[in-house]
């Protein structure tokens, strides 16, 4: 496929005109630890505006029929752009990048519409207002009537079938993920959790995901 050219899969049954999705794909040279990396860039345009995510391949000559491993990232702007302290999304983002790049057959999926665990960007800061005046993570998310978690993975699982990924080792500490692909499709072989450091800012944030939503960290 030209590198400019949009293609329109995943039509749903009895539907001449309403695709599930479409995918873009180009070149996206990166650096990373001072080396230059070609990775393939895979561009998912789900059916709502805001449904959009982005796949990132890394795949050697001589990866053959290697076992993909994988981390499905949920976009955080205050993280992984700004680096913020008080969660662990950049440090997880970047842990998770070095090992996909190390590996034969790899990929990211980074889901931007996933902010907040997908109540964006205002309502994440919200409830940022509210954890300062003493409320976790989850009792935040309830006191401004948002769900606990509202991310969807249908995009995510759909975009991994479409690329031939759909047996995976999953870079993830949330079983969560792990049950969502599996009830969408996709294969999870194995699931590693991703070690991280705390630091005073997000000690709380990290034992609520560990003690309130059963993530393996």
């Amino acid at each position: 496929m030209n590198s400019a050219e949009t293609r329109v899969a995943g039509k749903a049954a009895g539907t001449a005109d309403a695709p599930e999705f479409q995918v873009v794909e180009t070149t996206m040279p990166i650096e990373f630890g001072g080396a230059e990396f070609q990775l393939r860039a895979y561009a998912f345009q789900g059916r709502r505006e805001e449904e959009q995510l982005l796949v990132l391949v890394h795949r050697r000559a001589n990866a053959g029929g290697a076992l993909p491993i994988v981390r499905l990232h949920s976009g955080c702007v205050t993280g992984d752009i700004f680096h913020s302290r008080r969660c662990d999304c950049c440090q997880q983002l970047q842990s998770c990048l070095e090992i996909v790049l190390a590996s034969s057959l790899g990929a990211i999926v980074y889901l931007p519409y996933h902010e907040g665990r997908g109540i964006g960007l205002f309502k994440k800061m919200q409830t940022y207002a509210l954890q300062e005046q003493g409320l976790d993570t989850v009792d935040a998310n309830i006191a401004i009537g948002a769900p606990v978690d509202a991310r969807d993975y249908r995009l995510a699982a759909q975009a991994l079938t479409h690329l031939g990924l759909n047996e995976v080792r999953l870079l993830c500490n949330n079983p969560a993920k792990d049950k969502a692909l599996t009830s969408l499709g996709v294969r999870v072989v194995e699931r590693i959790s991703i070690t991280g450091t705390s630091n005073p800012h997000n000690e709380r944030y990290l034992m609520t995901k560990r003690m309130r939503m059963g993530h393996s960290i």
